[in-house]
């Protein structure tokens, strides 16, 4: 009888110190597979965030290129229109300065004949009458 009571006693012992062994690694594979999990969930949200701000920086530079782009086409092109303007002033005022100076020649030329004319028909009567 105490050799059947020591047998299983001995059983009953193994069984347990099997169940807890058992218990143990279910809970150490459980808390491997939950840090495994929970690294890889880690690392694909920092990879997430970094493509994101990688993107988000790319398209600011991107933004930022075109407006400064677009900022020195408008600059560039208001110098020009204001140097096209500028001349075309300019050349205005020059014709006009240029048709000036010819009327008064011409004005100036017309009257100097007109009185050389004159004094030569002045002479020419006094010519005349005296002779």
């Amino acid at each position: 009888m105490f050799v059947v009571v020591g047998v299983l006693v001995v059983v009953v012992v193994i069984v347990v110190v099997v169940e807890v062994v058992v218990v143990v690694v279910v809970v150490v594979v459980v808390v491997v597979v939950v840090v495994v999990v929970v690294v890889v969930v880690v690392v694909v949200v920092v990879v997430v965030v970094v493509v994101v701000v990688v993107v988000v920086v790319v398209v600011v530079v991107i933004v930022v290129v075109v407006v400064v782009v677009v900022v020195v086409v408008v600059v560039v092109a208001a110098a020009v229109v204001t140097v096209v303007v500028v001349v075309v002033v300019v050349v205005e005022v020059v014709v006009v300065v240029v048709v000036v100076v010819v009327v008064v020649v011409v004005v100036v030329v017309v009257v100097v004949v007109v009185v050389v004319v004159v004094v030569v028909v002045v002479v020419v009567i006094v010519v005349v009458i005296v002779e």
